[in-house]
């Protein structure tokens, strides 16, 4: 199967699964699209992971209290005994990946994820939200638009328009906020162990 394919059955299976979880956050993600250009293996507690302006997503982010919007070291101490037990564990993990993702051929963001498999080159999708995460989608997602003709006299330029955001990938990106959340609300093992399932497959991992 190609790694476009990929990106699209695993999509179509975030949105069903959707289906299946509560709606707990309301507010939107913020997403992105750009091409990874360079990919360092890490840890989640490197000195890089907290370097300004780095970004931690996957499990990690949970566990580092690493959002990008308020404190996540906050919202676990609201979560169950057992979503403290399983963070604390992804914490004591070491691989993590730091992908350096080119957003529109100009700004560059750096995310350290525990997520494995991305490459240089790949398109991909940055969600920023209460969480952030990084998500495999199709190549057209970064593909430059062709530049319109231009008369001598013209004013300059406008800066580029950022790509849409088709909905069922916003759809799929709150989805994941979503997920994440449920993963700190878990009150016991069983319903964390199935709240990580369900994070794995909607946050695109």
């Amino acid at each position: 199967m190609s790694r476009t394919a990929f990106a699209y059955t695993s999509m179509a299976a975030s949105l069903l699964a959707l289906t299946m979880i509560p709606a707990t956050a309301e507010a939107q993600s913020r997403v992105q699209y750009g091409r990874i250009t360079n990919v360092v293996a890490t840890t989640v507690n490197n000195q890089s992971a907290q370097t300004a302006g780095t970004l931690v997503g996957g499990l990690a982010g949970l566990a580092t209290g690493s959002g990008q919007s308020g404190s996540n070291r906050a919202l676990r101490t609201l979560g169950g005994a057992a979503a403290g037990r399983g963070v604390g564990t992804v914490a004591g993990r070491e691989q993590a990946f730091e992908y350096t993702v080119l957003i529109g051929g100009k700004t560059t963001v750096r995310i350290v994820s525990d997520q494995v498999g991305k490459r240089v080159g790949d398109c991909v999708a940055v969600e920023q939200g209460q969480f952030n995460n990084i998500r495999l989608v199709s190549d057209a997602r970064c593909a430059a638009p062709a530049p319109a003709p231009r008369p001598a006299a013209a004013a300059p330029a406008a800066a580029p328009t950022p790509v849409a955001v088709p909905a069922a990938e916003m759809e799929a990106a709150t989805a994941c906020e979503q997920a994440k959340q449920q993963v700190l609300n878990a009150a016991t093992d069983d319903a964390f162990a199935l709240a990580e399932r369900r994070m794995r497959l909607l946050c695109g991992e």
